[in-house]
């Protein structure tokens, strides 16, 4: 039998915080998820071939992949295959994008239609912005937002890379976006910048170095900010999806129960299909703060050594969106 990982491994406090969302037997699994290689997934961007083609075109190049059970368009390739693909002239055509599947969810949970003008106020690298775009059949409009200036550019290169021409970029803070385009959107996605939780990794000391709980805190204040902007500028009867790369309930239950609290009525969070890995229904309590019951409709996607962990809400805007 494998021995457990060692608590001290990660950052103070971090061990401790799981153990009061994950069951002890879940645990030690969720643990050694940390202690693996990441693996290698993509998604066929569709806008430049056809999920069928890809598949052949990179056996040409000796990369044999894998498609992923009931992600359409998703494939994995061995490790030792990982620089091939990332050389390869399809790789670099942005005929795919290298993605963790838990990253491929909120798009396709989000479900943006051709012709509708949807929002990614978070929006690099780029990745679930091309989704929506592939997903939108490139018909439509999106906005896609982004407040640190490398981080933008590269959106913009990705972007161009990818062969898609329905996103204008703005390189601006996402909070301002809900005053200056309000009851603009059909669709919001928020993939909020978060404490990255889920993509720590032991083989990787920088995944862990810049944890703390003041971290927690410091990233909750802007997600509440976002996420207030991403409401502003959803049309009445729109949808959005909310979803972090994080386990800390400050930032994934707790926003949306505020969110809860000052817009009563007019947001409610709805239920959702995960079409693939393990999933728990959001948490109704942290260290003895009890939330509205709509965060059980939310999702926590357990880590297991190919999907990483990421929390998800869908919500519905049903009317106008006056603080209570």
């Amino acid at each position: 039998m494998t021995n457990p990982i060692d608590p001290k491994l990660f950052p103070t406090d971090f061990v401790s915080r799981l153990e009061l969302i994950f069951p002890t037997k879940q645990l030690d699994s969720v643990l050694r998820t940390f202690a693996q290689p990441p693996k290698t997934v993509f998604r066929c961007n569709n806008i430049k071939n056809a999920t069928e083609q890809l598949p052949d075109l990179l056996a040409q190049s000796g990369i044999k992949c894998t498609p992923l059970n009931r992600i359409k368009g998703a494939f994995s390739v061995s490790e030792n295959q990982r620089r091939a693909l990332t050389e390869s002239t399809a790789c670099m055509e942005g005929r795919l994008y290298i993605q963790n599947p838990s990253s491929m969810l909120p798009p396709m949970i989000l479900s943006p239609k051709p012709g509708e003008e949807v929002l990614d106020l978070a929006a690099a690298p780029g990745g679930k912005t091309i989704h929506m775009a592939d997903l939108m059949q490139n018909n439509g409009r999106i906005g896609a937002v982004e407040s640190v200036k490398k981080r933008f550019f590269r959106l913009k290169e990705n972007i161009e890379r990818a062969g898609v021409d329905i996103v204008t970029t703005y390189l601006k803070d996402g909070r301002s976006v809900g005053r200056q385009c309000p009851e603009r959107f059909d669709r919001v996605l928020l993939d909020a910048p978060c404490t990255g939780e889920g993509l720590f990794n032991l083989n990787n000391p920088k995944t862990t170095a810049f944890w703390s709980e003041k971290k927690i805190r410091e990233m909750a204040r802007k997600q509440l900010g976002l996420f207030h902007s991403a409401i502003q500028s959803l049309k009445i009867g729109g949808t959005l999806v909310y979803s972090t790369c994080t386990f800390a309930p400050e930032e994934n239950e707790a926003i949306v129960d505020q969110i809860l609290k000052k817009y009563g009525t007019a947001i409610e969070v709805v239920e959702m299909e995960i079409p693939e890995p393990d999933t728990e229904k959001g948490i109704r309590q942290w260290r003895n703060i009890q939330f509205n019951e709509q965060v059980t409709r939310a999702r926590r996607i357990v880590p297991d050594g190919l999907y990483e962990g990421f929390f998800i809400c869908k919500l519905v805007k049903t009317n106008v969106t006056h603080p209570v």
